[in-house]
């Protein structure tokens, strides 16, 4: 009788693949890593969505600030203008005074604008033509007030808290471009770990990815929401 030899199957005889059980932990170790790269691929397009959302918010900060920036300047400007405008008329007053025309003098005195008035009396009662304690004009009195001086310290303020608000929001679309380098990591090493044989080193590298999974969920979990 010819003498038989049996050889065992190569998938039996594999390291990893012996039976049942091998079989079971090689379908757990593939659903890991197909778990990992699912979840990876949701988080890297949240980071995506809300680095371009506040990527968004920056610039249209920036350029709120800019506009704020302008109209504060053309506010600044404009009382500059009038500043000169109240100081030619001042100097033309106390010039027909100084020369006796009363009539001219009193021409100038209407053309002063309503908000130079309240200053312009308050110097002329502290008797300048004759105390020395008198300040040297009505620009220098504390009634002396420009509205538009104020409007362009109000939009200055309101420019530097939206050019504060533009820097924090490119600071957070900086964190979630940062967060994307962890979950570029989880993907690279849950895609190799499909590829070796060697099962504790798929252990291995499926548990770094899983960490950086977790570490990357932890600090994008940590970022303000645009």
């Amino acid at each position: 009788m010819p003498h038989v030899h049996v050889h065992a199957p190569h998938e039996l005889s594999e390291p990893g693949h012996s039976g049942p059980g091998g079989d079971r932990a090689e379908h757990v170790l593939e659903l890991l890593a197909i778990l990992l790269l699912s979840l990876t691929t949701l988080a890297t397009a949240w980071s995506g969505y809300q680095a371009a959302r506040w990527s968004g918010e920056q610039s249209q900060s920036f350029a709120r600030a800019s506009t704020m920036r302008i109209k504060a300047q053309a506010q600044s400007t404009l009382a500059g203008q009038l500043r000169i405008d109240d100081l030619v008329l001042f100097n033309s007053w106390l010039d027909a005074r100084e020369a006796g025309d009363q009539e001219l003098a009193a021409l100038y005195r209407r053309r002063f604008r309503p908000d130079f008035v309240p200053a312009f009396d308050a110097w002329i009662a502290q008797r300048p033509f004759t105390s020395r304690a008198a300040i040297p004009g009505p620009l220098y009195a504390p009634e002396y007030r420009l509205p538009e001086t104020a409007r362009a310290a109000e939009l200055d303020a309101r420019a530097d808290a939206l050019y504060k608000a533009g820097t924090t929001a490119k600071t957070n679309d900086d964190r979630y471009i940062l967060s994307t380098l962890f979950f570029a990591a989880v993907l690279f090493f849950a895609g190799i770990s499909l590829r070796l044989a060697w099962r504790p080193l798929r252990y291995v590298v499926l548990g770094m990815a899983g960490a950086l999974l977790l570490a990357g969920v932890v600090y994008v979990l940590s970022l303000p929401v645009a």
